[in-house]
């Protein structure tokens, strides 16, 4: 028997054999992993690397972007892209031919294919590798179409986004080295004069791709939300179109221009990634998922747009992976460490304004108050020493920005600014508002604090629904078990992405682990230090379970990969 990936003799199979054989293991075994250093130091990449990155960001404003090569496009140029900061990029891009970018991607295929899944994943890691070397710019990129603040925006569009990437990667070669590329198939049998003479038969295995895939970007976490499904996509054979934000063009155009650069290098055709950036309003996304050339489609947004693909995708046929909205839960029970508690909640919604689709809103707590290690505590001093840790930590109006960045819309704006109305609609109090942070840097910036917002746990009507940006909502309920079947009830119906559970009882750990399991959607218990509910780590923590409504799909587990290649057999008699 051989497998369907068999060595290759591509130099790049070797150049990255012991990357993946690393990666591979620990995605086997879950254990940590990272390929890129998350910190941005100049002993880790270099100095003179951040000031070349921020050098080469600045280049790229005020111009048409050229790093695309020969790209099929209709001639417009389009671009739109104002930073949350204040200035304007001033960036245009080519505007894609679709009949001709959809033909050039299917033509793309065969050699692709040919290549196989050893090859095509070392050309997909070459990739990752020089992304990440052009971090910074990335990192800028991030920042000022997003409006992260800059540490973050490295990390998380940067090394977190490429680990999430190479995970992607090696679970696609993983699941494609699971069927052989050829077998002698022998069945036991005897001629007519009882001799033993099997059936035997020669099989081979080919690994084919199911057509283009489309990626469509989002505006927060463009690079984090785009990379697993472009290298998913990309690994098992198939062509990717990029369909960016387009407030959020500028990460993936040059991730999408590293691509066809190395694709191109490797001797592979540079169509098989191309970017379809449009004007604001322009619906390129519906256009191109109508297309019968795309076959695979990953979404991350908004839930009108994401259950439409869903709805039209299974009517057409086409594999689509969606990341919506959700209404993320704490369930507060009693605690041995209320400083760490407060603490560790204050830093998770404060994390960029509460602009993460991991980002608690829903916090659950008895009206009679929880046990701690400082007494007892009510529902009502909860929430004054939870607002307290948020001030503290957002206090200081040029350390808070470094970790609040800037809003990213008028949608989020209005929702910080709205908190006193919404109390009123709910019967609730506002326990803290969010606070207008002046940034010292960028005057014209819009930063908000986060803002909590009490209220009881019959106002379904309100807090069922996704508050996006810097909004919490303490919900006082009956008790503990009141508390459990909310958040289960909650998350079954609208969705989530995380959940987590303060409890000094094994009991209530237990209950919260089945409400979890029974709402599809993973569980933080008693996060006290520098792990936090809204962070994820990639090759051991999943992204998403796909078992809620939040999401369809999980980051990344073998249904996120397997079913973006098919198996087709020949057989013949020995």
């Amino acid at each position: 028997m051989t497998t369907a990936t068999a060595p290759s003799t591509h130099p790049l199979v070797d150049k990255h054999a012991e990357v993946i054989a690393q990666a591979t293991q620990a995605l086997a075994d879950r254990s940590y992993f990272s390929r890129f250093p998350e910190s941005p130091s100049p002993r880790v990449y270099g100095e003179g690397s951040a000031e070349a990155g921020q050098a080469a960001y600045e280049a790229l404003r005020d111009n048409a972007f050229g790093g695309l090569g020969d790209v099929r496009t209709d001639g417009d140029w389009v671009g739109e892209e104002v930073s949350p900061y204040g200035p304007a990029l001033g960036i245009t891009y080519p505007h894609l031919d679709v009949d001709a970018a959809l033909a050039a991607a299917t033509e793309a295929i065969p050699a692709w294919r040919d290549a196989g899944a050893r090859t095509r994943a070392a050309v997909c890691v070459e990739i990752v590798e020089q992304i990440n070397a052009r971090s910074f710019e990335i990192a800028h990129s991030v920042m000022h179409t997003t409006g992260q603040p800059f540490v973050m925006a490295f990390q998380a569009a940067g090394p977190h986004a490429q680990d999430r990437a190479l995970e992607s990667i090696v679970a696609g070669l993983v699941e494609q080295e699971r069927v052989p590329a050829s077998v002698v198939w022998e069945k036991p049998g005897r001629d007519k004069e009882g001799n033993p003479a099997p059936l035997r038969m020669q099989k081979d295995y080919r690994i084919v791709p199911r057509g283009v895939a489309l990626v469509i970007g989002c505006n927060t976490f463009p690079t984090w939300n785009g990379y697993p499904g472009l290298f998913a996509s990309l690994v098992t054979g198939n062509p990717v179109i990029v369909k960016p934000h387009p407030r959020a063009v500028l990460p993936l155009a040059i991730s999408v221009a590293v691509c066809r650069e190395v694709l191109a290098a490797a001797g592979f055709s540079a169509d098989l990634v191309q970017l379809a950036p449009e004007a604001e309003g322009e619906g390129l996304a519906k256009v191109l998922a109508e297309r019968d050339e795309v076959r695979i489609i990953d979404y991350t947004g908004g839930p009108t747009f994401g259950g439409w693909l869903e709805e039209h995708g299974a009517a057409r046929g086409q594999l689509v992976y969606t990341e919506k909205a959700g209404v993320n839960t704490i369930v507060v029970d009693s605690t041995d460490n209320l400083r760490g508690v407060l603490g560790n909640l204050a830093f998770s919604l404060t994390l960029y304004s509460g602009q993460m689709c991991t980002t608690p809103q829903n916090i659950y707590v008895p009206r009679d108050g929880i046990a701690t290690d400082e007494g007892q505590l009510s529902f009502e001093d909860f929430g004054v020493k939870l607002a307290a840790a948020v001030g503290k930590l957002t206090g200081d109006d040029a350390r808070a920005v470094e970790l609040l960045g800037a809003t990213v819309n008028d949608g989020v704006r209005a929702n910080a600014a709205g908190l006193a109305e919404l109390a009123e609609e709910a019967g609730g109090t506002v326990v803290l508002d969010s606070r207008e942070v002046a940034h010292p840097a960028y005057p014209d910036a819009v930063v908000r604090a986060p803002g909590l917002v009490s209220m009881d746990a019959s106002r379904e009507d309100v807090y069922t629904q996704e508050c996006f940006g810097p909004v919490t909502f303490l919900i006082g309920t009956s008790g503990t078990d009141q508390s459990l079947a909310q958040f289960r009830d909650t998350v079954r119906e609208h969705g989530a992405m995380t959940a987590a559970v303060y409890s000094t009882s094994e009991d209530v750990l237990d209950a919260a682990r089945d409400a979890a399991a029974d709402a599809g959607v993973a569980l933080s218990e008693n996060l006290t230090g520098p792990v936090f509910v809204n962070q994820t780590a990639a090759f051991s923590d999943y992204h998403g379970t796909g078992g809620n409504p939040a999401a369809n799909s999980a980051y990344v587990d073998a249904a996120f990969v397997a079913n973006r290649f098919r198996v087709v057999t020949s057989r013949r008699h020995v």
